[in-house]
């Protein structure tokens, strides 16, 4: 009729990214699989899926590190090719890479800015690269001098310094692979507040996590794959661990691993009077006995990684004495670590627990080799053999090839690998630092059950972890670092996220 109003019809918003279809093969991997996905302005997306499901390749694609053999990407809705990193920098698409990708000799605030240094006439303008240095610095909660060395950071504050350095990129999009793996539950919680700022200054999030529960708290929808396709999607007010876990594995997996915990023995390892060279004027007291699991809480700086390599031998400590079974032993290097059996698996992988171009037979090997090694020092392959065998079967290593080089397999199963080779020495005292990092769901509750294992075969385990629920979870006892002293030691029935917390800030608990 004439004079009426049409109603206005609010059109739906438009993606700021799309991808169509797209597809990636490596020898002998379908990676990627006609796979989809949209981005919104302002929108928090999570992508999830276990270890080789092609998470890690995607984001390479759009990060400009890898190109696709088929499919398209879309920015705006116009189609855009990144044949390189600085391709979709120039679009505003930054990667956080899940392995740290920065210089150790140059500085925090040189890190921060490489590759887009301010210069006047010529030269570097050192104040200006050190005043935005410790803007964004601030912004992640980072409390260390732009002028640090990269190098004398522990890996939770390079992290931290990574995402600093993508904040001073001035993305549009940023892809954050892995983001809080090593960081405590305080850092972490600052990472999520700056993804509430990003938010509203319109940057778009593309969040990759195994931790399921922070999937749920910081994502505004959640995109999950598997085997390299597309394997359902969920809106904001359907996201539950359980339908996630279920899109992920095609089963129905508990979110989080149930342990009925045993009656521990005598004290198999006995420290006091420890002192790290991080932490000179602390001294360290603390026990753990034969099958008992003893968790390591507390912020990054603590001096919780320190301490485990003192008693490994990898940093010797300036004082102290370590007793097996009431026999003291001196450790002066990592052999003397594992003659005495100790066995110790490092945060950093791929620095510190692998050789990236040997096999995983050669990996899992190492270890033992004086133990496989026959007369006038051959090796005995058909041991080798049969222990690498065990282990693959035993960890569920993907693929089960003995002879693939570590560095093509996913980052969890390279993991798996590195707890292979020690497990496979049955050390008295299990020593790990971060066990499952960048580890997803289903693996996860292997290797929680591996460790179950391990201590109901008598063995001490001692693991450091900043993921709060693994430490809740997991532990029988645990001491609370703090600024290079434990604040706190707590036994099961005490333990709960408030108290842990409280001590690991300084806020309760009796230092030791």
């Amino acid at each position: 009729q004439a004079g009426l109003i049409e109603p206005t019809v609010n059109s739906p918003p438009q993606p700021l990214l799309r991808v169509e279809k797209l597809d990636k093969r490596f020898p002998g991997v379908h990676a990627l699989d006609s796979v989809n996905l949209d981005l919104y302005p302002g929108e928090v997306l999570a992508v999830i899926g276990e270890n080789g499901a092609g998470k890690s390749t995607l984001m390479k694609i759009l990060a400009g590190v890898l190109l696709p053999d088929a499919g398209a990407i879309l920015l705006g809705a116009q189609p855009v090719y990144f044949p390189s990193v600085h391709a979709a920098l120039k679009h505003g698409v930054v990667l956080i890479h899940q392995e740290l990708n920065l210089a150790d000799n140059l500085d925090v605030a040189a890190n921060i800015s490489l590759g887009r240094e301010t210069h006047r006439a010529g030269f570097l303008r050192s104040r200006a690269i050190r005043t935005e240095a410790e803007r964004v610095l601030r912004l992640v909660g980072l409390d260390v001098s732009p002028q640090t060395l990269v190098g004398d950071l522990t890996i939770g504050q390079r992290q931290m310094v990574e995402i600093a350095k993508a904040l001073a990129t001035d993305a549009r999009i940023l892809i954050m692979d892995e983001p809080t793996s090593s960081l405590s539950q305080h850092e972490a919680e600052t990472l999520f507040a700056v993804n509430r700022s990003l938010k509203q200054r319109g940057v778009s999030v593309i969040y990759i996590s195994h931790r399921l529960g922070e999937v749920r708290a910081v994502a505004d929808r959640v995109v999950v794959l598997r085997d390299g396709k597309n394997a359902g999607e969920l809106p904001r007010d359907q996201i539950d661990e359980n339908r996630m876990v279920s899109l992920m594995v095609g089963r129905d997996v508990s979110r989080w691993y149930h342990r009925e915990a045993g009656a521990p023995g005598e004290t198999l390892l006995q420290v006091r009077g420890l002192v790290t060279q991080m932490h000179r004027r602390h001294r360290l007291n603390f026990q753990v006995r034969r099958g008992e699991i003893v968790g390591v809480a507390g912020l990054v700086g603590a001096g919780r990684t320190e301490m485990l390599e003192a008693l490994f031998g990898i940093t010797p400590p300036l004082a102290g004495d370590v007793r097996l079974a009431g026999q003291a032993v001196r450790i002066r290097y990592p052999i003397d670590a594992i003659r005495a059996g100790l066995a110790f698996i490092p945060e950093d992988r791929k620095l510190q627990g692998l050789i990236l171009e040997m096999t995983v037979r050669q990996n899992i090997g190492l270890p033992s080799l004086f133990r496989t090694r026959r007369a006038c020092l051959f090796l005995s392959g058909r041991r080798e053999r049969r222990d690498a065998a065990e282990m693959i079967a035993g960890l569920a290593i993907r693929p089960p090839q003995p002879k693939k080089p570590v560095q093509l397999l996913s980052g969890g199963n390279q993991q798996k690998v590195v707890l292979a080779k020690w497990l496979n020495l049955k050390p008295r005292v299990l020593l790990l630092d971060e066990p499952t990092r960048g580890v997803d769901v289903g693996a996860k509750e292997e290797i929680y059950r591996l460790l179950e294992q391990a201590a109901r075969d008598g063995a001490a385990v001692l693991f450091v972890s900043s993921e709060m629920q693994e430490i809740l979870t997991l532990a029988d006892r645990v001491l609370v670092m703090h600024q290079g002293r434990i604040a706190a030691e707590l036994t099961r029935d005490q333990l709960s996220e408030k108290v842990v917390m409280r001590a690991a800030t300084g806020q309760g608990g009796s230092h030791k």
